[in-house]
């Protein structure tokens, strides 16, 4: 048939009609917005480092992605962030609730929108999302406890250090006290909380210094309260402290390590760039593809394994730059 009588019967018109309109889809740029609690510390440094690293990333292979990324100092200031983000029109939202129960509403109303919702770490009391993604809590504190056993050699004295009283910390400490409970030569001297604070940190471990005449090891959970705890143990010029341990994976911490500091030998991963991985799972999910070689697309529950970090591996996760 001659391209005059297609385009008279109206068939090529179509054809290049439904191209345009395929191409236009094609093209449409996917807006994502990115919520997170303000830098108050080492570790929510690192998830907004993280956060606009991904970002920049992620924007540098596909220029039809828009990102908005957000920090907010309080719950409420992040419920009217996230309620900005749906006015600009976004695809997805990724958010690691600053209090879950405060964002539990905003986040049920972008999920009840059809916005791809990624929720980070705090997992809501209601489920109201696509993906959840997070730390293993209790692995973090299994594998503290397995490799701290093991450095005692099953016997000592150790105190703990615990962080804020809610679930995730009840996850860390009852795995750990499993763990050690199996040692019989190991005995838990104290366990207090220092609200995964440094400067709590410290005053917690003076207390302990002034009350215990002999600690073998300490573990504290966290890397940014290892730096109290280390700071106390020096002003103190105590030397029967041999092992402090701590968890999440500072840059700081991990350089003490690879640098071989006699007492600080290790780590264990609960790392904050799990809000990048957040951000790769919602365009996973937004675009329909398949994560990776798997023949799904974003699963809908991702626990990343507590990995422990000593000087054979240390070098494997140093991000030269990062905030955390």
């Amino acid at each position: 048939m001659s391209l005059l009588k297609l385009i008279s019967k109206g068939i090529l018109g179509v054809f290049l009609i439904g191209s345009l309109s395929l191409n236009t889809a094609m093209a449409k740029t996917l807006k994502i917005g990115v919520s997170v609690p303000s830098a108050d510390h080492g570790w929510t440094a690192g998830l907004l480092w993280w956060a606009e690293k991904a970002a920049k990333d992620f924007k540098a292979k596909d220029k039809d992605l828009e990102f908005y990324v957000v920090a907010a100092s309080s719950g409420s200031k992040q419920v009217g962030d996230v309620e900005d983000l749906m006015i600009k029109g976004i695809d997805a939202l990724v958010i690691l609730p600053h209090n879950p129960a405060t964002l539990q509403k905003v986040i049920e109303e972008a999920y009840n929108n059809n916005i791809y919702t990624v929720v980070v770490d705090r997992e809501l009391e209601t489920p109201a999302q696509n993906v959840f993604i997070a730390g293993d809590n209790a692995g973090l504190g299994r594998v503290s406890g397995e490799w701290l056993a093991k450095e005692m050699n099953g016997k000592g004295k150790v105190v703990v250090i615990e962080g804020m009283s809610i679930p995730i910390n009840k996850q860390r400490v009852d795995a750990f006290n499993d763990v050690i409970a199996k040692h019989k030569g190991i005995e838990i001297l104290d366990s207090q909380p220092a609200d995964w604070s440094t400067q709590k940190a410290l005053a917690v471990m003076e207390n302990y210094l002034q009350k215990h005449p002999k600690i073998d090891a300490v573990w504290c959970q966290d890397d940014d309260m290892l730096k109290g705890v280390m700071q106390a143990i020096k002003e103190s010029g105590r030397t029967d402290i041999k092992t402090v341990l701590g968890g999440a994976g500072s840059q700081d911490i991990l350089k003490m390590i690879q640098a071989g500091d006699p007492v600080v030998r290790a780590t264990v991963t609960y790392p904050p760039s799990m809000v990048a991985s957040g951000i790769g799972l919602a365009i996973t999910g937004l675009k329909h593809e398949n994560l990776g070689t798997m023949y799904h697309t974003s699963p809908s529950r991702v626990i990343l394994a507590a990995e422990l970090i000593d000087k054979s591996n240390v070098s494997d996760y140093i991000e030269e730059g990062a905030a955390y």
